[in-house]
């Protein structure tokens, strides 16, 4: 990809957007992140507490969820709080969550399958 002047096209641009967009998913923490605040807005603290990932790492995750767009955030005296931004992010994950249970079942029957030979 790329063309011979060194600038993206406006397609390469696109997926490029996609890409990153899809890396910001790509961590199991982050989708514990975003499955925990499902629920509704919670501050760091919480999300140490209750996810057990330690700060430092929890807010990587979190800057790296905000700068996507997926999360807001805000402050109220010393404490962060988190949100959902947009929550159509669920409709992004409820498709891959039913490809990874068909893909299961699949697993499953075929395990089922060689048990009887």
């Amino acid at each position: 990809m790329g063309n011979n002047n060194g600038k993206l096209s406006v397609n390469e641009m696109v997926f490029k957007l996609k890409a990153d967009f899809l890396r910001s998913l790509a961590h199991p923490a982050r989708l514990a992140i975003i499955e925990y605040l499902k629920r509704g807005e919670a501050s760091v603290g919480q999300m140490v507490t209750d996810l057990g990932i330690e700060q430092s790492g929890l807010s990587k995750h979190l800057a790296t969820l905000r700068q996507a767009g997926i999360l807001a955030s805000r402050q109220e005296k010393v404490s962060v709080y988190y949100a959902i931004k947009d929550k159509e992010i669920f409709d992004v994950l409820r498709p891959i969550a039913e490809i990874l249970k068909r893909k299961l079942k699949e697993s499953e029957d075929m395990l089922t399958s060689l048990g009887r030979m």
